[in-house]
């Protein structure tokens, strides 16, 4: 049996937290959070606490706050030479106090608080400074997920500036197409199914194959008359480059 506290009640912390807990072979001792209330739909009052003194000692401490507090984090843990562990995608493990063991346990999935997610598809990136530390974490990454990677700090960089082009951009686009249809009353469900099927097919292809549109084809008629229609300039602006960047990788 694992035991951990989680440190935090954010999105992931919430999604870690539920999936601990329905989890064979792990143990949630604890979880500290400046905002119990967040939690308690989650957690028993008796495992929360909103002091760093009170907490227990446990195989695993995730930090699972926001980039710039996990510093200040690591170094308020009342205890040494436990393994300590944070969730973040683009920060290193010197961001980690160094009187204790340090290591990462990255989720990479987008989260949000309203949608469950199923662990098991989700892709666990863990890095350690020694092996039998390692060893603990893949337990715990294998306990919950069948996708477990060894991904060292400049690795789990670059994953997180390609998740952020691959989701965080997409995403954005997508509400660009919504404010497009919004404003000409169209639904933008009717969109719903290219969309699926775009994901779908780079499940089989590589994105360049994938790749469709007036901008592969060089379709300059179609390009023009998009321009012509766009009034707002910023989403003129993100056309064209995106136009530019897919003329350039198509040749």
């Amino acid at each position: 049996m694992i035991t951990v506290n989680i440190i935090g009640s954010g999105n992931v912390a919430l999604h870690l937290i539920s999936v601990f807990q329905q989890t064979e072979n792990v143990a949630l001792q604890q979880v500290f959070s400046r905002k119990p209330e967040s939690i308690t739909h989650l957690v028993s009052s008796d495992k929360i606490t909103t002091n760093y003194s009170d907490l227990k000692l446990a195989d695993i401490t995730i930090i699972s706050v926001t980039d710039d507090a996990i510093s200040e984090v690591s170094d308020q843990l009342p205890f040494e030479n436990q393994l300590v562990v944070h969730t973040s995608g683009s920060v290193g493990l010197d961001a980690l106090n160094a009187k204790n063991r340090k290591g990462v346990f990255y989720p990479l999935q987008t989260f949000s608080k309203s949608k469950a997610i199923d662990f098991k598809a989700v892709p666990i990136c863990l890095e350690t400074e020694n092996e039998w530390d390692y060893s603990i974490l893949e337990t715990l990454g294998k306990a919950i997920s069948d996708k477990v990677f060894k991904i060292s700090s400049e690795q789990r960089q670059s994953l997180h500036v390609a998740a952020v082009f691959s989701c965080n951009f997409v995403n954005h686009l997508y509400q660009l197409g919504k404010e497009i249809c919004d404003e000409n009353q169209v639904p933008f469900e009717i969109l719903l199914p290219l969309i699926q099927e775009t994901a779908d097919k780079i499940k089989t292809l590589s994105p360049l194959e994938a790749q469709t549109g007036p901008a592969k084809r060089n379709d300059q008629k179609t390009i023009e008359k998009h321009l012509s229609f766009l009034e707002d300039e910023n989403k003129k602006t993100i056309y064209q480059l995106l136009t530019q960047s897919i003329q350039k990788h198509n040749g």
